[in-house]
């Protein structure tokens, strides 16, 4: 597959330009090279190919492979909403919800993160949810949150599905209830995502909608610390188990 990528490629194929990019910044078959990605990035993004632009504009963001220039993530950002290409929305409009390299602003962020959630992005459902739910810019809405959340959760957003069982733990949005809290926590944690896994220790430790069960705390608290999750890791260094 590599051998004709690059006899693609060699043609200013565009799509065989940005998939050889992807496969430098991997390292799939070939050794990680994030520079040897940006070049073939570049390539592609110059032909107008919007997935290339959106990668190389990570790359900026990154500054993996590249010096760091919000400037340029904006650039080639830019043209690629401009193809209406949603994980480009999706990256601009976190910029905007984080001030990245733009003025911050819950209004911008909401435009384009809603424009990305609107094509079926589940990364953009989930993020869109999180704007609503902090209320950064725009007025709280948690029954918003969650119809977003849904969405995103049914795509197998591990993410979104650990904010599900915050918000059903919690009655945020959704009527409150430990077992379908416990479900949704069950099905992040099972995809590997640490906070996720760190939340189905503590209904674990508790006996939140199940009974209470050390061994099974102590082995997602265990996998969640291996994740990077710091408050897993400070329960195990504590002791307290």
């Amino acid at each position: 597959a590599l051998k004709w990528l690059r006899l693609a490629a060699a043609q200013n194929n565009a799509v065989a330009e940005d998939n050889l990019g992807s496969i430098y910044v991997a390292g799939e078959g070939v050794k990680r090279d994030p520079v040897e990605a940006a070049k073939w990035y570049r390539k592609a993004a110059e032909q107008g190919l919007a997935d290339a632009q959106t990668n190389l504009a990570k790359l900026y963001l990154a500054g993996v492979g590249v010096q760091p220039s919000t400037d340029d993530a904006l650039h080639w950002l830019r043209l690629a909403v401009a193809q209406q290409d949603a994980e480009a929305e999706n990256t601009l409009g976190v910029m905007y919800l984080n001030g990245q390299g733009v003025q911050q602003s819950g209004v911008q962020a909401e435009k384009w993160l809603s424009r990305a959630a609107k094509q079926g992005l589940a990364s953009a459902q989930s993020n869109l949810a999180k704007l609503y739910i902090a209320g950064a810019g725009v007025p709280k809405d948690e029954g918003r949150a969650m119809f977003w959340l849904l969405k995103a959760a049914e795509q197998g957003d591990a993410d979104a599905q650990n904010n599900i069982g915050v918000m059903t733990l919690n009655g945020r949005g959704v009527r409150q209830s430990d077992k379908r809290a416990l479900r949704w926590f069950q099905k992040a944690a099972a995809q590997g995502d640490p906070e996720a896994q760190y939340n189905l220790a503590m209904m674990y430790r508790n006996g939140w909608g199940t009974a209470k069960d050390r061994r099974k705390e102590r082995i997602w608290l265990e996998r969640a610390a291996a994740g990077g999750n710091a408050k897993a890791r400070a329960v195990l260094r504590s002791g307290k188990m």
